[in-house]
């Protein structure tokens, strides 16, 4: 416990003391509240030239989150960042000779970002929600409407789970260069276009930024998907215990 307690310390002052770290979460805030603001503006405009079925399926609170579908880019950065950073210059043969027990220096490692990807995750949802709300005027949603609490925390698990999924990749590929070059264009292009092709629409559902996301929908549409918010969320937590399995695996088995 003690030896635990230790690395943790360890690896949140290794966090703090990366200045990339910290940046790219203050990046994921300003642009996930910026442009939520934006599409809830727009949105706000456009709801008087919308047809009555549109209207009923108007999610003031899925609107308010429109920006992560962006800002989860910099969350995908920060993770890759805090478990490749030691790999990139060569720390990571120092750190495993302080802490031989590999498992113990991982779940650390992943223990704090994700931490601290929770807690940015619900200051981003929190502001994102409030600013777009702001924006939408008379068809704003209130915390206290059904549902809007759940996608409000739900949202901050998302961001969470898809940080937590960019460091099981990482864990595995080593490079920075590598795993971003897989998670950026899955995440902002692939997942998009087989989630909307629909060859590939069924596919695509079971993704998991387009399983996850469904925990931030409020109001029902008449899409056929075969699991509900929390459905969703599992599915997407499937996906990232399969990546952070993948992850200890690579660093068991494979030389520092």
């Amino acid at each position: 416990m003690a030896v635990a307690t230790q690395v943790l310390r360890s690896e949140w002052t290794k966090i703090r003391s990366v200045q990339s770290t910290g940046w790219t979460l203050a990046l994921a805030l300003v642009v996930t509240v910026a442009l939520s603001m934006l599409l809830s503006a727009l949105s706000k405009k456009e709801y008087g030239d919308m047809s009555p079925r549109e209207k009923l399926e108007f999610d003031p609170t899925l609107i308010s989150f429109a920006g992560i579908g962006l800002g989860q880019l910099a969350l995908i950065v920060f993770g890759v960042l805090v478990v490749s950073n030691e790999y990139s210059t060569g720390m990571i043969r120092t750190s495993l000779a302080a802490v031989p027990q590999r498992m113990t220096f991982l779940a650390s490692k992943i223990t704090v970002a994700t931490l601290l990807a929770f807690v940015a995750g619900l200051v981003i949802s929190f502001a994102s929600f409030y600013a777009g709300q702001a924006m939408l005027g008379e068809h704003k949603a209130s915390i206290g409407d059904s549902g809007v609490l759940r996608a409000m925390i739900g949202s901050a698990l998302y961001m969470t789970l898809i940080t937590m999924f960019a460091m099981g990749v990482t864990a595995m590929l080593r490079s920075p260069m590598v795993s971003l070059g897989i998670l950026m264009p899955f995440f902002f292009l692939i997942s998009n276009i087989l989630g909307n092709v629909p060859a590939t629409e069924k596919v695509g559902r079971y993704l998991p930024d387009q399983a996850g996301s469904r925990i931030m929908q409020v109001v029902r549409t008449d899409d056929d998907a075969p699991y509900g918010p929390w459905g969703g969320l599992a599915i997407m937590a499937a996906w990232v215990a399969a990546a952070l399995i993948g992850g200890a695996l690579a660093l068991k088995k494979r030389d520092a």
